[in-house]
């Protein structure tokens, strides 16, 4: 985040992160991009100890009373250290302690929220099914009503932390013959019998982060385990797609700026013809674009971090965490392959880290919610709001503003 519009409090926490980040052991970076760390709880439990997780909760779960600014920043600070970082970092404090805070009651609180920003215990999200991705709704997972308890049974896959949590946000259907939006519960299910990761995924990047397919065969959950209203677990992935979204965008601010700081060292000492390559136009072009890109995803996600944080209309908020996840992972994945690309041949080894890193960042625009859905978000929203507009003259009528504006007959639409 742009340091002039951080408050004092919210320096002192961003130094906090970097001391942090600087912390990390180089070997913790490359074991997890061999698979040798399946699951970094050792970073998690450090990041508890320093309270740098879920720094918008209440100081009375763990949290530091802050704000979606805040988060955003601290996100992209810890995305410096590798893309999964912030992952693995984000998927419980910032999606799973969200849920709970926003719709969870104080004993679920007590019991999952507090535990986890101290590093005590670990969580994942369980939303993508082998059978549907982007169908949130169209779920097959089930939970029958048993009386004392549900009885869960189906399969999730691509589950950060599928490897390594100690429970599980899981929606389910309760209720098959109701409408898809309405038949939906959502649950927290502690990592039990019955609950398996059944395989784990070989990934192109972001390795480590113990990405497996859950399998909950009749596993037992409480009914004070159901998280919210029962059917009305949309109102709980409603709201989670505001830190699904956001954090992923400003998480891949972080994980992208190394790329470009070791390509703007590297062509300012490599030489070509008698010259630093930065000299040349090809080279320092490629730079001055992705610094454009990445300063301009600052911009948005401060804004779109601002707008959450004053409680703006919901749908427009809906359209700007949209917004600022499709162009900020863009932006980042051409920030990387700009300096990869300026690099030439020794940014395709491992002699730098830029290759991790456009492996890494790859995923940004596929997870939490593919680009084009959030294309297709972005457009709904856009077309009811500028016919909102127009119908409450909230904005001048531009189109009057042209010479022959009233020509009737050559504004032909059928």
């Amino acid at each position: 985040m742009f340091d002039f519009l951080l408050t004092k409090e919210q320096k002192t926490l961003r130094d906090e992160a970097r001391e942090f980040v600087k912390s990390i052991p180089k070997k913790m970076i490359l074991d997890m991009d061999a698979d040798k760390i399946q699951f970094p709880k050792e970073f998690l439990q450090e990041a508890g100890k320093r309270n740098l997780m879920g720094c918008r909760y209440p100081e009375k779960w763990g949290g530091r009373g802050m704000d979606w600014v805040s988060t955003c920043m601290v996100m992209q600070e810890i995305g410096v250290l590798g893309y999964i970082f912030a992952c693995t970092f984000g998927v419980g404090a910032e999606l799973v302690c969200d849920a709970i805070i926003l719709h969870g009651t104080d004993a679920q609180k007590e019991k999952y929220v507090k535990p986890l920003l101290k590093g005590e215990i670990f969580a994942a999200e369980c939303l993508t099914e082998p059978r549907g991705g982007s169908d949130f709704f169209g779920t097959t997972t089930t939970a029958q009503d048993k009386g004392d308890h549900f009885l869960l049974n189906g399969e999730k896959r691509f589950i950060v932390g599928g490897e390594g949590a100690d429970y599980f946000l899981v929606y389910a259907r309760t209720d098959p013959d109701a409408e898809p939006r309405k038949g939906i519960s959502c649950f927290l299910v502690d990592r039990t019998d019955g609950v398996k990761s059944q395989y784990l995924y070989g990934l192109m990047g972001c390795r480590g982060g113990g990405a497996a397919r859950m399998v909950f065969s009749n596993v037992k959950v409480a009914k004070q385990n159901l998280l919210g209203r029962l059917n009305q677990g949309v109102d709980i992935f409603n709201t989670m797609m505001i830190p699904e979204r956001l954090g992923t965008a400003a998480m891949t601010i972080g994980a992208a700026a190394p790329a470009v700081a070791v390509a703007t060292g590297y062509t300012s000492k490599r030489k070509a013809f008698g010259l630093p390559v930065a000299a040349f136009q090809g080279v320092s072009f490629q730079v001055a674009e992705a610094v454009t890109l990445l300063d301009a995803s600052r911009a948005m996600i401060y804004a779109t971090a601002r707008a959450v944080d004053e409680q703006i209309d919901e749908k427009q908020i809906r359209r700007l965490v949209s917004q600022s996840k499709k162009f900020v992972t863009e932006s980042c994945q051409k920030a990387v392959h700009n300096a990869m690309q300026v690099m030439g041949g020794i940014g395709y080894t491992n002699i730098y880290p830029v290759e991790r890193i456009f492996r890494d960042l790859r995923l940004a625009s596929i997870w939490t919610g593919t680009n084009e859905v959030m294309s297709m978000i972005i457009a709904n929203e856009w077309y009811k709001e500028h016919g909102h507009n127009k119908k409450t003259c909230a904005i001048r009528d531009m189109e009057e503003d042209a010479a022959e504006a009233h020509a009737a007959d050559e504004k032909i639409f059928e």
